[in-house]
């Protein structure tokens, strides 16, 4: 039998979920992971600073993947940041550049990633 034909709508939520578990897969399974853009300075100085600390971060760069605004979209209504770098720890949103280079400042990081 022919399958239903998918709604607009249905197409939608698929797409709204399948970027919803990614990210939250990304979160659970790594560390520390960074949702940055390629050519945006902020991320790279979080991303150099987290190097620095010894993070193994898993960066994803929003400007080169198909569905990036998607993410960062998604990622605006579960932190409320619109911008990136969006840095999440150990499943903890810590936030931007600022926010991430403050937490290291303050040994934050060191905490949460257990690192001396």
């Amino acid at each position: 039998s022919p399958e239903p034909e998918r709604t607009e709508q249905n197409k939608q939520h698929e797409t709204t979920m399948s970027v919803e578990s990614q990210v939250e897969s990304l979160i659970k399974d790594n560390s520390v992971v960074v949702f940055s853009k390629s050519y945006c300075p902020y991320c790279t100085r979080a991303k150099s600073a987290l190097k620095e600390l010894g993070a193994d971060a898993k960066i994803l760069e929003l400007d080169q993947i198909d569905n990036g605004s998607a993410i960062q979209e998604y990622l605006k209504k579960k932190t409320n940041q619109s911008t990136v770098p969006n840095v999440f720890v150990k499943q903890q949103h810590i936030g931007g550049c600022d926010d991430t280079l403050a937490a290291i400042k303050r040994g934050k990081l060191h905490e949460l990633l257990e690192v001396k």
